[in-house]
């Protein structure tokens, strides 16, 4: 049964993982907000696999979000310690204040979508049995 939250959760977990695999095209056609300063080719191409592989990862969750809960909450919480230390950095520095309007506020947006649909989900939710080991 799919229910609203889920469907919601699901369309919103495409909507992040998607982002998370443009991140690299991203870097290339808006640098000001997107690619940090100074320019470091071996740094961007870690944080790009990184990403690229989170939002595989968010795509596959869509299909059933309950069984990916701890992928779903790690793209959660990992997402507002970067987005926060990003913030701190672009407003110590003149020269990074455009990713004010770009890659921080997608982070802050992308986790809050996903915390906010994962409780309403999870408290509509029966807890799953527990399984004996």
């Amino acid at each position: 049964m799919t229910t609203k939250p889920n469907s919601a959760l699901r369309i919103v977990l495409v909507l992040v993982g998607a982002m998370c695999l443009a991140l690299g095209p991203l870097m290339l056609v808006w640098p000001a907000g997107w690619r940090w300063s100074p320019h470091h080719t071996h740094y961007e191409q870690m944080v790009v696999g990184i990403y690229f592989t989170l939002g595989i990862f968010l795509i596959r969750a869509s299909k059933d979000p309950l069984q990916h809960r701890s992928i779903i909450w790690f793209a959660v919480w990992s997402s507002i310690a970067h987005a926060s230390i990003m913030t701190i950095q672009a407003l110590a520095g003149p020269e990074h204040r455009g990713h004010l309007i770009a890659d921080v506020p997608v982070l802050f947006v992308g986790a809050a979508a996903l915390s906010f649909l994962m409780s309403r989900l999870q408290r509509l939710t029966p807890p799953l049995p527990a399984q004996s080991t």
